[in-house]
This record gives structure tokens, sequence and C-alpha cells, in this order.
């Protein structure tokens, strides 16, 4: 084991017995590096819970500064860095959490907003995505697909350059896989939750969970189209959409969620068939509301959010046992067509996942099984085992080592060499009539 180091991790969500993706990530990897380390959390925003284990506290952008102190390594999260420029020019080495491409996810959440506010969201996203690339030694990110697209920004601001290259050719020492985790062994039920606590479902239905948020990128409208369409075979099913209401009162109400219920509404489903949950539960009281479900369900569709996705809801029904229906297309998409747990269906196909539900009700025992092997591989301490790695042996990045110049990409000056070079092959490709217009135009410039 090596140096024990001072971490603080700084996040902007919010922290409170009912938690979000962000405060329940940055929850767990803090409890798993007070192992070794001593942590600190710094929210910007509420911090109404505590740990034995690790300090977490509010902070403000006045106090942040003298907040943060002087950790050895600092690992971030969120918009941070327009607003504290500054923390690429520390003698700390700064850990940036990409888990979460937030820029992608830009395009679902302001789908309904006017052009001109959609244009300003993503290039806000964009603009701090880059600002946290620029500075930061040691990336960590969900998936192999996801690691591809930050490689690819990481290189077109220079951070993929002869130095960080000649530290490692394989680059797993700038930016590594640590995915969202599971909280821990297969829980156990310790009270009913659902069936026979909410009126309209008994013990005896067939409950589908929708665990967590109704997000634009998601669709739980064929969802309910196709418990419609089940419950004509099979009329004890029932689904729940387990937390409707964002924990974190910053997060807005998004549209989806207001067409989830008008389709409910539409079909005569509410409150018969489909039930909404608008409060998300506690985060330690969770398991109480999976273990009485058959089945856990989701949807999306095919957009370039899809492709670099993370379901951490999927996780949930890892860790509870849960035979999983799906669309197709994504990370878990694939992972339950490859470990058979449960059924993926085409995107929008209403038939085809009406047909999932009732086959894998019938197969649910022999699934479930298979899905508690699966979720070993996913436990905090392995998907975070970079992150531990890289905190026992902190370095800065190859091309970082002098933390009181931050990198600051711009295009290089062109030689006379280079430019005689690029002419000729101009001349050769496509003569010497266009070569000379290109010249004209670039001494113009």
């Amino acid at each position: 084991m090596g140096e024990r180091m001072k971490i603080a991790i700084v996040t902007l969500d919010t922290f409170s017995t009912k938690m979000a993706g962000p405060a329940i990530r940055v929850w767990e990897m803090a409890g798993m590096l007070a192992r070794e380390h001593e942590v600190t959390v710094l929210t910007f925003a509420a911090a109404d819970r505590t740990s034995p284990h690790f300090a977490i506290r509010g902070t403000r952008v006045a106090d942040f500064e003298k907040d943060l102190g002087t950790p050895d390594i600092v690992i971030i999260q969120g918009y941070l860095v327009h607003t504290f420029p500054w923390l690429g020019e520390r003698e700390f080495r700064l850990v940036v959490d990409l888990y979460d491409p937030f820029h992608l996810e830009s395009l679902g959440v302001e789908k309904h907003r006017p052009m001109p506010d959609r244009d300003r969201a993503l290039q806000h996203a964009i603009g701090e995505l880059s600002a946290q690339i620029r500075i930061g030694d040691f990336f960590l990110c969900a998936s192999e697909s996801q690691r591809s697209l930050w490689i690819g920004h990481l290189a077109a601001l220079g951070r993929v350059n002869p130095r960080t290259y000649d530290a490692d050719g394989s680059l797993r020492s700038l930016i590594d896989l640590a995915p969202f985790g599971i909280a821990g062994p297969t829980p156990v039920q310790e009270r009913r939750a659902i069936k026979g606590a909410i009126p309209g479902i008994s013990e005896s239905d067939h409950l589908l969970i929708w665990g967590g948020g109704i997000y634009n990128w998601f669709d739980p409208l064929t969802v309910i189209s196709a418990v419609g369409i089940a419950a004509q075979t099979d009329p004890t099913i029932r689904l729940l959409f387990l937390g409707a209401k964002h924990p974190n009162p910053d997060v807005p109400q998004m549209a989806m969620a207001v067409e989830a219920r008008r389709r409910a509404d539409e079909l005569g489903l509410t409150d018969t068939h489909v039930f909404f949950l608008d409060d998300w539960v506690e985060y330690g009281d969770r398991h109480n509301y999976l273990l009485d479900a058959d089945i856990g369900i989701t949807a999306h569709f095919a957009d370039i959010e899809t492709h670099f996705s993370f379901r951490t809801r999927v996780l949930d029904y890892l860790w509870t046992g849960l035979p999983i229906i799906t669309s197709a297309g994504d990370f878990f998409g694939d992972l339950v067509e490859a470990r058979g747990l449960g059924r993926t269906v085409p995107v929008e196909d209403e038939a085809a996942m009406a047909t999932a539900i009732l086959d894998v009700l019938e197969r649910a025992e022999e699934i479930a099984p298979r899905v508690l092997e699966a979720a070993e591989d996913f436990s905090w301490e392995t998907t975070l085992a970079p992150l531990l790695a890289y905190c026992r042996d902190p370095h800065y990045a190859a091309d970082r080592l002098d933390r009181t110049a931050p990198v600051e990409v711009a295009a290089p000056r062109p030689t006379l060499r280079s430019l005689t070079s690029k002419t000729w092959e101009s001349v050769r490709r496509a003569g010497l009539r266009h070569t000379a217009a290109r010249a004209v135009r670039y001494l113009r410039r």
C-alpha cells in the first residue's frame, strides 16, 4: 500500500437520504478511497448526509478555494473548471470524472427548448469539458466506447501528444475505465414496499419496475403501451415508475415525464396497470422496492446518447437479481444478450416489448441466477480499481508536469518546409490553378 493521501472530491449534487446518480457515485467513490486515504467531499448543493468514513460538507463559490485547502489529489465531476480555472494551476494532481458525457446528454435535456437555447447549452457543455480535458492529469470514463469518444476529444485538444504517448502508448495512465458499480452483496428484503403497500398493486401481481427518473432520452411510452398490450393476456401485470421527481431541486421535470403520464392516461392504464411514484425512495431503502419486483425494465431511443450511455439503473437490477428487459443498442443491451439476463427489444417496438414482458415473466426464476452472477463483475471495488491504483501512486500527466503553466492549445505555426510540402501535394492532387487560388486566400487571411 502506498502513502496515505489527502483527497478531495468535488461535485454539484445533493447528498441526503435520497440521492441521484452523481451523488451516489461520489458517495461510493469516497467510501472506497477512505479505506486507504483521508477523503473530503465538497458539494455546492445540500450536504444533509454524513459518513463515519469521510468528511462531507457544503461549500460556496466564494469559499471554495479556502474550503478545498491543499489536498494531494482532487477529483472533479460536473461544471466546475469554467468557474474555477485555477484548478489547473495548483500542485495537486487533478482527476477528471468523465463517466457522464453531458454534452451529448444536453442534446436530450434541451430537446424541447428553442434552438438558440439548445445551441448555448451545448456550447456551454463542450466548453466546460474542453476546459477539463486541457488541465486534467488522469481521466475516468464508463466504457470502452466512451474511452474512444474521450480519446478523440483529448487528441483534438492536443493531450494525445509525444509526451503522453511516450509515457504510456496505451494511454491507460491518462484515461482509464471506472464505470458505475454495485453497492454490495445481494440485499435481503426487510419489508414489502410496493406489493400490498401501494393501492392497486397486490402481492400476487406481476410487477415491472422502472428504476430512476424519466428523462428525455428514455422511451417510457413504448413500455407503457406494451404493458397495455401484455395486460390483455396477463391482467396481473403492473408497471411502477420509481422516482418520477428528481431529488435535486435544480433538475427540472423533463418533457418525457409529462408525456409518460399522458400516455398512461390516454390508454386508461393509470393506477390500474401503470403507477407513478413521484418521490425518489431513500438510497438505503431502495432494495425493498426493487426486491418487490419481478422484472427490471428500461427503454431508450436510437440516438447518439444511447451509444455512449451506461445506464446506472440497470446496475440496481443486477444487484437485486432482477431479470432485465431493455432496448437493444447500448452497453447493457449487449450484456443482457451475451449473458442471457432477460430480453432486448428493437427500439420503439411496442409489440416486441409486450412479447418480451410475457416471455421473461415465464422464465424469471431461470434467469435470476445468471443476473446475480453477472452482478459480481460490477462491484465498486472492481469498477474503481484504476482510480484506487492511481491514488496509491498519483502522477502528473506527462504533458502537465509544470502545474503553473496550464496547457493552451493553439494551431501550430506552419514552417517553410511544411508549407512547401503542402504546396507540392496540392499541385499534385488538385492542379496549379487550384493551388494558386488557395495560396491567395491563405495570404489574405
